[in-house]
């Protein structure tokens, strides 16, 4: 009597923590108190860090082993605010490169910033550093191969872009509205290649505040393209070559290595589609021994243009919000399930149980505050919010 009574006991008492398990998931991963999009975002062991971009200087902190306190407002950013930073991490510090905003509120035109902060956890406090960069990097991506340096890719050229903003936001277009078309037309019209992006691969040690060249990539400079991190491997996946035109390459940095590149397969066509446009602003990060690349922006149509000889690319297109996911298994990917909506330009962090995702721009240009686990099961990816 007594034993078929504490069956029955522990059975029901398993079947109450399942379902207040599966309750408890389902309300796991809280929504960041504002939208995020084109900011940065960091892990520095159980804490995850996201800020600045639309959320301007604001910081937040989400502690892995304390969710219930939700996303824990940090300190502000001291330095101006910005979009198309890069951060990496090296110990208890977090560091910002790159970006592009205003020196100051009354400025007609942004620029490119070639400043460097840094953020330490343990003081919640930050700094700026006493270097630049020695090139744009705006929308370049980074990764700590050793933990002792920052390596980089990509970026938009500072000059070049700069003058760029400066023109299109100093001609009145309803004034002059020929002269201001030039000037996009002229600057949207180049080749790849003359936007003069950084090609080289250069790395940063914060402790003897030197910036090396590592040499030159031997592919078309891209920009926000996503980068997953294994060890001293940087997966590099997608990313624009110019604005308004994509590209599916997929390829990885081996750091210290003679032949540090290698080319890996594209990314594969969109079922019902011929063509896979690539996409800048993509989620990406590691599950199940896994790379899972989401979302992300594109043009659909730039591609085709492109190859026909139009240089600017994308005119004429809408920019699309795409909600596919793939998965690269053994070299190869394949395309998956759906996040529930397209989304670019979030945040995206490896962590032990899945891919973390948080923030992004939607198809109505809205910001979302949602936050995702994406994990690989081994057939699909599981999403919960």
């Amino acid at each position: 009597m007594n034993k078929k009574f504490n069956i029955i006991t522990k059975s029901l008492l398993i079947l109450s923590l399942s379902l207040s398990s599966s309750a408890f998931a389902s309300n796991h991963w809280p929504d960041l108190p504002i939208g995020l999009k084109s900011g940065i975002s960091a892990q520095v062991g159980d804490k995850i860090f996201v800020g600045l971009g639309s959320a301007e200087l604001d910081f937040y902190m989400l502690d892995l082993n304390d969710m219930k306190k939700g996303w824990q407002k940090k300190a502000n950013f001291t330095g101006s605010a910005r979009s198309g930073s890069t951060a990496s991490v090296l110990g208890n510090d977090i560091y910002v490169f790159g970006g592009s905003g205003k020196n100051n509120a009354s400025d007609v035109s942004p620029v490119l910033f070639e400043s460097v902060y840094r953020y330490n956890v343990k003081s919640d406090s930050w700094s700026q550093m006493n270097t630049t960069s020695p090139v744009g990097l705006l929308g370049a991506a980074s990764y700590s191969p050793d933990g002792k340096q920052i390596v980089f890719f990509g970026g938009y050229n500072k000059p070049y872009f700069d003058q760029y903003l400066s023109d299109v936001n100093t001609i009145d277009q309803k004034s002059q509205p020929n002269v201001w078309q030039k000037i996009v037309d002229d600057y949207m019209g180049m080749k790849p290649l003359d936007y003069k992006w950084n090609r080289q691969i250069l790395s940063f040690n914060p402790l003897t505040g030197k910036w090396n060249d590592l040499g030159m990539s031997p592919y078309i400079p891209n920009c926000d393209s996503a980068l997953i991190a294994d060890g001293n491997k940087a997966t590099l996946i997608s990313g624009e070559i110019k604005p308004g035109l994509r590209t599916p390459e997929v390829k990885q940095y081996k750091f210290g290595q003679p032949q540090p590149w290698t080319s890996q397969t594209s990314l594969p066509a969109p079922r019902g589609s011929q063509v896979q446009e690539g996409v800048a602003g993509a989620f990406a990060g590691m599950s199940n021994d896994t790379l899972i690349i989401a979302g992300g922006a594109n043009f659909h149509g730039a591609r085709l243009a492109f190859e026909q000889g139009e240089m600017f690319a994308h005119n004429g297109f809408g920019k699309a919000y795409n909600p596919e996911m793939y998965v690269q298994q053994k070299g190869l990917w394949s395309q998956v399930n759906d996040l529930p909506e397209g989304l670019a330009y979030g945040a995206s962090l490896s962590i032990p149980n899945g891919v973390l995702i948080a923030g992004g721009e939607k198809s109505d240009r809205s910001v979302s505050k949602k936050v995702y686990l994406l994990t690989w099961n081994g057939s699909t990816v599981n999403i919960q919010d």
